[in-house]
């Protein structure tokens, strides 16, 4: 998937008002799911990601990943956007459900399974595919 179709995606999932919105959300979303990913991890989703996204994947300030449920990842992305954190769930499920339909089925598993199950509603799974 090109990056223009990933936000065009991310606009119709999250039913935004216009591309700069949706591209906003986007990396504050995928900002907040890169700290909380191992390095190789982040390395290995960036791989399946349109540029400028796998830059953004890319670039850690951190050595280590960050240990915290979804509602602490949805704060994060409250804090980020300067959105309620209901919104912010809203926004996370428009980037990471548009994120499971762009990468691979053993990565979409490989990034679950390093996650708790509380953020597999965000990727519009309810469960590991096999």
């Amino acid at each position: 998937m090109k990056y223009g179709q990933f936000i065009a995606t991310v606009r119709e999932n999250g039913d935004y008002s216009g591309r700069e919105e949706a591209e906003r959300v986007t990396e504050a979303v995928l900002s907040v799911l890169r700290d909380r990913l191992t390095e190789e991890s982040a390395d290995h989703l960036a791989a399946q990601l349109p540029e400028p996204l796998d830059e953004l994947m890319r670039d850690r300030d951190a050595a280590r990943a960050e240990s915290y449920g979804s509602a602490e990842f949805c704060r994060r992305v409250a804090g980020m956007t300067g959105a309620t954190e209901r919104t912010a769930e809203w926004d996370a499920d428009a980037v990471l459900s548009t994120l499971a339909g762009t990468v691979s089925g053993g990565e979409l598993n490989h990034l679950l399974s390093q996650l708790p199950s509380g953020y597999a509603p965000f990727f519009g799974k309810n469960e590991l595919t096999d």
